[in-house]
């Protein structure tokens, strides 16, 4: 029975084997290129699984696959294409002839009120895809874009890392200097002025950036530095596409000064006041205490003064002994945020739609009433075929930001976290925080900021005859912004912790109290009417566009404050009671209108001309000066379409494009910080007078200022040249770009008149200034056998700006002079710190630095005498008599770059990106943070890198000696005679930054639409991993601002974040 048994299993087994023998086709080819040359290394796969191979060294391949089975032949440099197995028996021969890919070549970028070829692009513009914006750990698109676009300089502001703080940025470095004037780039969304920062990175297609005039000026007056076009995605023909993607998030502070524990700053701050010639900051008793908290010995770090304030309060400051590091303590050391994406597209032929939904929640760093942010986002596009000649398309955008922090975490804040001196104590022995430590501060107090932003969009797309297409768009958006700001009562504690009403920094009386609020609404209104009409004659293809186009923006804004707040349960301006009322508002508008055309020619994408014209109107001139015209023209050459090319052999037969280009075009600027420069304007003020009339406080109204009738637009004329090269079968790519822009008559100063005139002279047009730079674009794209691919790419960008004409007539180096270049750094040239006192003797006689300071000493820097006079001063401050100053350095960045590496082995993929600058000058003189304590002691700061200051042999420091420090003796005179703008101050900020790393896997197709999923990929990432630089670990070298001095502001953060995208 087992014998039968058996028989018919191997019976059954071996039908089934035979079975799937036959299905199992052995399929073998050989894989050429147009011109029948074996390709080695391309990949071939039964698409839709994981079964594949490669080709061998003569193209040769062989795979097993099933009737029915579809083979993909992929290779780098040429179009993907597929073969489906047919026919019986037990093999079967494809061969198969991929075509070069030229994509490249073909592919479509976005320009002004129209798409075109890359291939026959003759103006300087540059494009992102969505790629580079994916699963990026940032707040906002200028975070993502930064370093990933050639000529586009971004930096921090004031603002720091702050959650809700945007990169500035300019195209081609600083354009304008012009008084009152704006030099921002042209932001457009979907045709329409819009801002970056509101828009979901996740909803974005594409960005192109136009740098030189002959691409922007089709845009006219608000395009003279540059357009960046963002275009958001939309739908497709086909099923519904649904995508779902999240990710998890992790923030830390980057860059934070090192404080110095409280013995070690005791000490430094004792020495600083012993060489001032002052009495010790601490005395022996408190270094003892301190020496004993630090050991545990001591349960408290202050002790109750009877005396201190009067009426008695704890000891703080010099009689305490605590041990905070103020940075740890006031920034958390991690911080979570999250974030989800939901988006559908699709439709039919006929309609296409997409629809997405995106919700941001993140944290701050802020350890005390922590800052908040909360973005959601929702747009919805569809578009409609109505007639065979009318298309309709609608999009409709909302966008929501709710921001809140600390009412105190501001500049203020960020200016007295630095003085906050480590032996000050968190808390008293009651558990009440002290008083001064700014945590009373933060937690009593709030500023929350709610903006909204809705877009309607809908165009008319008509297309009566084949080549002729009018658009007609409507655009509007209106934004609302709303703020409550308000603080409350502060306290200190007594000796039984009874509270005690104290002051705010910079608000009085003690226990006063505040709230604010502030309403702005914005109405934007454009209109885009354009009509263009394509003819192709055999290999000669013209295009004609004209049209017109008309922007109106209203403002109107509100604010009120009132003091004495009854509660805090209730916060609003009803429920106050103080007298101190501040209520302003304005309504405010602007408007531009233009006409426009331009003129493309193409002979078989070789030959390329293209002429554009805009004559432009703004109401922030009088009538006479209101309207101008500003034209621009660009030619280009594909000399690799060229018969005799191919004459050069294998390198023609490497490059398939080599294009020269070159454009000239003027433009207009009329962005002002005024919308009625015009206009002679008195500022009016209720109950803001000085004195009181009936016991209130009067009404005012100032002197209006001067307008000069002549004001008219700044002029921006610029020139570009450049070649592309594509070559090695699409593998590498190469542009380089050569400009200089020109910005005149600016707006300055006009010369002075007499003072009893009693109010400043006109603004008139008599600025010049020239920026002149480069740029380099080259990528490297190939694969390795059928799984392993990689790709690098790289940008580069330099650019100074010099100004050619400014009206200082004594070249006064207090202002801006002719053949300046912007950032420059004017000082002194440092001979060394002096290592006895008798070298300074000696270098004093001749060397009077009395200019500078006195009591001069071992451990004080020695200047040169670059004149030779004998005296180290500034001599005139004028260009001709600088004294002993020069340039010693300059804050411009230069060599900006930006570096990213791709790799792939099957579904695993890697990449990460570089981002830096080659070549920067700070100085950081004048500010505590880096000076440390050589300014009176309220003023002073103690950090690690403080310690590397001169200490003479012999000394009994408890740090030793230090003959060859970087800094010089500290004292605490207050008179930074040290500390003069000098070469041994300069900072080199270049730095090197690992902004992105990624790793990420893709689950196998096959396996997963098995269960209706079409894709799903899992990553983790990383944002400002680590930073190669020579500047000072007190600064970091992207955030190095503040509005209270440099290095005063909210530190970035380093973010690793995990997450998913899952398509279905």
């Amino acid at each position: 029975m087992k014998e039968k048994y058996l028989t018919f299993v191997m019976f059954v087994l071996g039908c089934f084997l035979t079975t799937l023998m036959a299905q199992t086709i052995s399929v073998k080819g050989k894989v050429t290129d147009d011109k029948k040359t074996p390709l080695p290394g391309v990949s071939v796969v039964v698409k839709g699984s994981t079964h594949g191979t490669s080709t061998d060294f003569d193209g040769n391949y062989q795979i097993q696959a099933k009737a029915g089975d579809v083979l993909e032949f992929s290779f780098v440099g040429f179009t993907t294409q597929t073969k489906k197995v047919v026919g019986g028996g037990n093999s079967y021969t494809v061969n198969m002839q991929l075509k070069e890919d030229t994509h490249q070549l073909t592919e479509v970028v976005v320009v002004g009120f129209a798409t075109q070829k890359k291939e026959n692009l003759t103006g300087a513009v540059a494009s992102v895809d969505a790629k580079a914006l994916e699963n990026r750990p940032v707040n906002n698109v200028t975070q993502a874009l930064q370093g990933n676009v050639s000529g586009v300089n971004f930096s921090v502001g004031n603002g720091g890392g702050q959650l809700d703080s945007n990169l500035s940025f300019n195209i081609r470095g600083t354009g304008t200097i012009g008084s009152g004037s704006s030099a921002n780039p042209l932001v457009l969304i979907d045709g329409m002025e819009g801002d970056m920062n509101t828009l979901n990175p996740n909803d974005i297609e594409s960005i192109s950036v136009l740098k030189d005039a002959a691409s922007a000026s089709i845009y006219g007056s608000r395009a003279a530095f540059g357009v960046i076009l963002v275009t958001t995605k939309s739908g497709k023909d086909g099923r519904m596409v649904i995508n779902y993607s999240t990710n998890y998030r992790l923030a830390s502070p980057v860059g934070l000064p090192e404080m110095l524990d409280s013995e070690d700053f005791a000490n430094y701050f004792n020495e600083a006041q012993k060489n001032n010639g002052g009495a010790p900051v601490f005395e022996d008793r408190i270094i003892q205490n301190i020496k004993a908290y630090k050991a545990g010995k001591l349960k408290d770090a202050t002790d109750w003064n009877p005396t201190k304030d009067g009426n008695g309060a704890w000891n703080d400051y010099k009689q305490s002994w605590a041990n905070v590091d103020w940075f740890k303590e006031f920034y958390r050391a991690s911080t979570p945020s999250q974030e989800h994406n939901f988006t559908a597209r699709g439709g039919t032929e006929k309609i296409q739609y997409y629809v997405s939904l995106g919700w941001l929640d993140a944290e701050g760093l802020s350890r005390y009433n922590t800052d908040k942010m909360s973005r959601y986002s929702a747009q919805g596009k569809i578009s409609a075929q109505i007639l065979p000649y009318l298309k309709l398309n609608y999009n409709s955008r909302f966008s929501r930001r709710d921001f809140s922090r600390s009412s105190y975490l501001g500049g203020l804040f960020f200016h007295n976290i630095a003085r906050r001196w480590p032996t000050l104590p968190l808390k008293d022995p009651n558990g009440h925080y002290m008083n001064g430590n700014e945590i009373a501060q933060l937690n009593e107090g709030r500023d929350k900021t709610q903006r909204d932003e809705l877009t309607q969009q809908l165009a008319l797309v008509f297309n009566p005859i084949k080549g002729w297409v009018t658009n007609v768009e409507l655009n509007y958006r209106t934004s609302t912004i709303f703020n409550n700001w308000y603080y409350l009562p502060i306290y200190k504690y007594g000796l039984h912790g009874e509270p005690i009403p104290i002051s705010r920094d910079g608000e009085a009386p003690a226990g006063h109290s505040k709230i604010s609020e502030w309403a702005a609404r914005y109405n934007f209104f454009n209109t885009n009417i354009y009509s263009s009409y394509t003819k192709e004659i055999k290999k000669h293809t013209v295009t004609a566009l004209a049209g017109f186009q008309s922007e109106l923006f209203k403002s109107r804004q509100f604010s009120a404050s009132r003091d004495e707040i009854y509660s805090k349960n209730s916060l609003s301006l009803n429920t106050t009671g103080g007298k101190n009322d501040d209520v302003s508002g304005d309504y405010q508008h602007w408007a531009t209108a233009g006409f426009f055309g331009r003129l493309n020619y193409n002979y078989d994408s070789k030959y390329l001309l293209e002429v554009n014209a805009r004559y432009d109107g703004t109401s922030r001139f009088l009538r006479d000066q209101r309207w101008n015209l500003f034209t621009s023209a660009s030619v280009g050459w594909n000399i690799a379409k060229e018969g005799f090319w191919k004459h050069f052999g294998k390198f023609g037969e490497a490059v398939s494009e080599f294009k020269f280009r070159g454009s000239y075009g003027e433009l207009g600027n009329q962005n002002t910080d005024s919308w009625y420069p015009f206009y002679q304007t008195m500022n009016i003020g209720a109950n803001n007078g000085s004195w009181l009339l009936n016991g209130d406080k009067t009404n005012t109204a100032k002197m209006p200022g001067l307008v000069a009738s002549t004001l008219t637009w700044e002029k921006v004329a610029s020139w570009n040249v450049g070649f592309d090269l594509t070559a090695l079968k699409n593998r590498l790519k190469f542009t380089f770009e050569l400009f200089s822009r020109k910005t005149y008559n600016m707006v300055g100063p006009a010369p002075q008149l007499p003072p009893v005139l009693g109010t400043a002279p006109a603004r008139i047009n008599n600025t010049d200034m020239v920026s002149n730079g480069f740029e380099i674009v080259t990528s490297w794209k190939d694969k390795i056998g059928e799984d392993f691919s990689y790709g690098i790419s790289a940008n580069l960008t330099d650019s100074r700006q010099k100004i050619t004409k400014y009206p200082n007539k004594n070249k006064s180096l207090g202002t801006f002079y002719e053949g300046q270049y912007l950032g420059e750094i004017w000082g002194y040239q440092t001979r060394g710190i002096a290592k006895t006192d008798a070298e300074m003797t000696e270098w004093l006689k001749t060397h009077d630095q009395s200019a500078l300071g006195n009591n001069w000493a071992a451990g004080d820097i020695m200047y040169e005498d670059l004149n030779g006079d004998g005296k180290i001063n500034s001599g005139a401050n004028t260009l001709d008599d600088p004294g002993d100053r020069k340039v010693i350095g300059n804050t411009t960045p230069r060599y900006n770059f930006g570096v990213q590496v791709e790799l792939k082995y099957k579904n695993v993929d890697f990449s990460m990106f570089w981002q830096g600058t080659g070549k920067r000058d700070l100085i950081f003189n004048d500010s505590p943070y880096f000076r440390g304590a050589n300014q009176n002691v309220w003023q002073s700061a103690g950090f690690k890198e403080h310690l590397d200051y001169f200490r003479p042999e012999g000394t009994n420091s408890p740090f030793g000696s230090n003959v060859n420090a970087y800094y010089p003796r500290p004292t605490m005179d207050g008179g930074g005679k040290n500390f003069a703008s000098q070469t041994r101050w300069v900072q080199n900020a270049a730095y090197v930054r690992l902004k992105n790393i990624q790793l990420g896997y893709t689950f196998p197709t096959d396996i997963m639409k098995t269960i209706g999923i079409d894709n799903l990929r899992i990553y983790i990432s990383a944002d400002n991993v680590f930073t190669f630089t020579k500047l000072s670990k007190i600064f970091d070298p992207e955030a190095n601002g503040g509005s209270w001095g440099q290095g005063k502001l909210y530190p970035l953060s380093r973010v690793i974040s995990t997450g998913l995208s899952l398509t279905f």
